[in-house]
């Protein structure tokens, strides 16, 4: 049976903690103080029997008395005279019966008259016989079955009442780490590592904070460092490449080996290589995209040349609006992947589907499709189910976030992957396409103002 999120969390767990702990003590101190409550009930009803007794016998033993004030026994109590051969010879209410009987309540230290319980007593009498006095239970009993029940009560209401009062004031003296919850859960360490906000008080949240603080400066210094890496490494790597591609233009312009034109595209592999390291480099944040309202024909001319042998279907002519490098770049290395996969005899297809409101880019091959077990960590950076950096999936979904979309992928019933890169539709208003610069922030705002529709 699975329980409710609610008694799951630290606030039920230390309130029902304390409410053990008070039923506990509760239990114990309750039970000793009811034993000693009676053991003192008990003594002094035993106290008070004597007493009686000893009166009785005293006034009995002084002929001076009178056995005339013998007879004045208090309410409650009983006596009888009882002579040498166990006859009674004086009996107060209640026990008339056995005036001149034998007596009836032989070697008890309890007896029942009626139905009331007592305990007895006896005193020897100096003439011979002895005295037996009575004293009614009822007192007793009702004290003792009264202590009981206030000690059930307790015992129900002292938990209940700790475990409501636990909950109240663990909702009040937790609601510092659940709020401490609810912003480490909004860190993104990609997007920002700002620190958290600390309380006033310096209790357990304060450290629980300033650790989480201390953790995402560390987070802030390694990604520093990373950058500035992988920013030395694409500096040192982009002028050779940069030379090497003219050289091959102009190589591949004069002759038709080739030798050459494998050459070109594997320094354009390289060259796609570095942008994804810089993109990765740089991060979301620091980016602008340059938006340009374009016909996709444009993007399919870019892609027939960089991967070679790609199937293009669907209406090409329709219009994207987009940042026509990030989009290539990101739609090449889907590509790049699907003809590695795929190797040089398979079939890789780019699909374009448009609606209003949502634009589709449906990537297809007849490769051995993608490694079940890595999931969707596909899309984290140096993950690579083939061979491969493992770079482009992971730039290819952050340049489809940035511009308000997004990259899924999966793997076909019929054999092969599939990557789904969708945009927001493009609704402008009138015809001009010349270049615009549109910041990242303000295209959020633009795609915002319809949904977004995710196909798998």
């Amino acid at each position: 049976m699975k329980l409710p999120a609610w008694m799951h969390s630290l606030r039920f767990r230390l309130a029902l903690m304390y409410t053990l702990l008070a039923l506990a003590l509760v239990t114990v101190v309750g039970l000793v103080m009811t034993v000693q409550l009676l053991r003192d009930l008990n003594g002094q009803f035993q106290v008070r029997l004597d007493e009686r007794a000893d009166q009785l016998a005293a006034a009995q033993n002084n002929p001076s008395e009178g056995i005339g004030k013998t007879q004045t026994v208090p309410s409650g109590s009983y006596a009888m005279f009882v002579d040498a051969n166990g006859n009674v010879q004086y009996a107060t209410a209640g026990l008339q019966d056995f005036m001149g009987a034998q007596f009836p309540f032989a070697h008890q230290t309890r007896a029942k008259v009626g139905d009331v319980p007592v305990r007895v007593a006896t005193r020897v009498l100096k003439r011979g016989g002895f005295v037996w006095v009575g004293l009614s239970e009822d007192t007793l009993i009702q004290a003792r079955q009264s202590a009981m029940r206030v000690l059930l009560l307790a015992l129900i209401l002292a938990p209940l009442l700790t475990l409501v009062l636990a909950w109240l004031a663990g909702r009040r003296a937790l609601r510092g780490l659940g709020q401490a919850a609810q912003l480490a859960g909004r860190i993104n360490p990609s997007h920002s590592v700002a620190a958290l906000p600390l309380p006033r008080r310096q209790d357990e949240v304060y450290e629980l904070l300033s650790a989480i603080n201390l953790l995402l400066s560390r987070i802030e210094a390694q990604q520093a460092r990373e950058k500035q890496l992988l920013g030395q490494i694409v500096h040192e790597l982009g002028a050779p490449l940069t030379v090497l591609k003219a050289s091959l233009a102009r190589a591949a312009s004069l002759h038709t080996d080739p030798d050459v034109r494998r050459a070109a595209l594997v320094a354009d592999e390289l060259t796609f290589t570095t942008q994804d390291l810089m993109q990765l480099a740089r991060g979301q944040l620091e980016l602008t995209l340059a938006y340009h309202y374009i016909p996709a024909r444009q993007l399919r001319e870019r892609l027939d040349r960089l991967v070679p042998g790609t199937v293009f279907v669907g209406d090409w002519d329709a219009f994207v609006l987009c940042d026509p490098d990030r989009l290539t770049q990101a739609l090449r290395n889907l590509l790049a992947n699907a003809r590695r996969a795929a190797g040089a005899a398979g079939r890789v297809e780019l699909h374009l589907q448009e609606t209003p409101l949502l634009i589709t880019f449906l990537v297809q091959d007849d490769g051995p499709g993608l490694p079940p077990e890595l999931g969707d960590r596909i899309f984290a950076p140096f993950v690579s189910g083939a061979g491969s950096s493992g770079l482009g999936l992971s730039v290819s979904r952050q340049i489809a976030r940035m511009h308000g979309g997004d990259l899924l992928g999966g793997n076909r019933p019929e054999g092969g992957a599939q990557f789904i890169l969708t945009l927001p539709g493009s609704d402008i208003g009138d015809d001009d396409s010349e270049p615009q610069e549109i910041e990242l922030q303000e295209h959020e705002q633009l795609a915002s103002r319809g949904p977004l529709a995710r196909n798998s």
